[in-house]
């Protein structure tokens, strides 16, 4: 004979979201701290940001055949020393960075960014301190912070890491976009000073770090040491544009990741190189340490790292003196870095 199941079983205990480890809370907090830092970044164009479901953005009126030229990039194993050296109010300017200076490598005014912010579990200043880097990026390129995502996904990250993503769109006049193709021998290459190593060549940085052990220098180049590590991307944005504005720039590059031996050819038409003047702008003694302690050679420090250029301008040789001049005006550090030239069969695109 079966017997009919008690009623007083017990029912089994509820289990929420936050027993699962997602925080609904902290993320509301989060959003609520992100939103003034959001509203300091708001430029023409935006009709509805942070907050809804998709962000609205309007082209600018003042463009009459505008182009939409969009970047997405993320911040690497730099990372890894952010949680290490807990140091998050600087990662968010290098995303923004990575992006924007692609863009403007079209010749494109940055228009709106959005961020992706994914962790294990949600520690809110973390995250604020990230967000609020992001926001200053934004302002600091004129680019309205106008939506991202925070993810918190538990089991997927160990605690107190997360990563970084982030997407940039701009415009440009399709008349003036930077194709590189007028580029000529005999043009002038300009470099614009790094700030640092921004955020390509971290591994190796890493290993650097971990050869020299204990014996690290208290300072570089006037910083302490870990800030002259982390010191963040260079927003190029506004002295470029203004740049733009008032000289026949013919190119740009952007020195990320494969250096300057890699980058610059991107932007070179064929049958061209840039010969590059060994000696032509300083090595900091950032970049000094790095070459000594991991015992590489030139070639590989111009291929690894941005070594000291973050941005190259290829303007012919008679505009390159008043091209200089309007960016130095504007706060950048100018070298003429070396000059494009034919290039013969099975050269090498750029000889340094």
């Amino acid at each position: 004979m079966r017997h009919p199941m008690s009623s007083s079983t017990p029912s089994p205990t509820p289990l929420s979201y936050k027993d699962a480890g997602v925080d609904i809370d902290a993320g509301d907090a989060l959003v609520e701290r992100i939103k003034p830092l959001a509203k300091k970044t708001m430029r023409e164009g935006v009709l509805a940001g942070i907050g809804g479901f998709g962000a609205l953005f309007e082209v600018p009126k003042r463009y009459r055949e505008p182009v939409l030229v969009s970047g997405t990039d993320g911040v690497g194993t730099k990372l890894r020393l952010a949680f290490e050296w807990n140091m998050h109010d600087t990662v968010g300017i290098d995303l923004v960075g990575m992006s924007v200076n692609d863009v403007l490598v079209q010749g494109a005014e940055p228009l709106f960014f959005l961020d992706y912010f994914a962790c294990g579990k949600l520690d809110v200043d973390t995250a604020a301190a990230v967000v609020g880097g992001i926001a200053r990026g934004c302002e600091l390129s004129g680019c309205a912070l106008i939506g991202g995502e925070t993810a918190e996904m538990p089991g997927m990250y160990p605690d107190g890491e997360y990563d970084l993503a982030g997407f940039a769109v701009g415009a440009v006049e399709k008349s003036k976009i930077l194709t590189g193709q007028d580029v000529r021998p005999g043009d002038a290459v300009l470099g614009l000073a790094s700030n640092g190593v921004h955020s390509n060549g971290f591994s190796l940085v890493r290993k650097v770090i971990e050869r020299a052990g204990s014996d690290l220098p208290e300072t570089l180049d006037g910083q302490p040491f870990r800030q002259a590590v982390m010191a963040p991307t260079r927003l190029y944005v506004k002295p470029v544009l203004q740049a733009l504005a008032q000289h026949p720039v013919k190119a740009l590059a952007h020195i990320t990741g494969g250096g300057l031996l890699e980058n610059i050819p991107r932007v070179l038409p064929e049958g061209t190189a840039a010969h590059l003047e060994k000696g032509s702008w300083p090595q900091t003694e950032l970049f000094a340490w790095l070459q000594r302690v991991a015992g590489i050679d030139d070639a590989e420090m111009n291929r690894t790292f941005n070594n000291g250029i973050g941005m190259v301008v290829v303007v012919a040789a008679e505009h390159a003196d008043a091209t200089a001049e309007t960016l130095r005006a504007a706060g950048e550090q100018v070298h003429r870095i070396g000059a494009i030239a034919a290039r013969g069969e099975g050269a090498a695109v750029v000889v340094a």
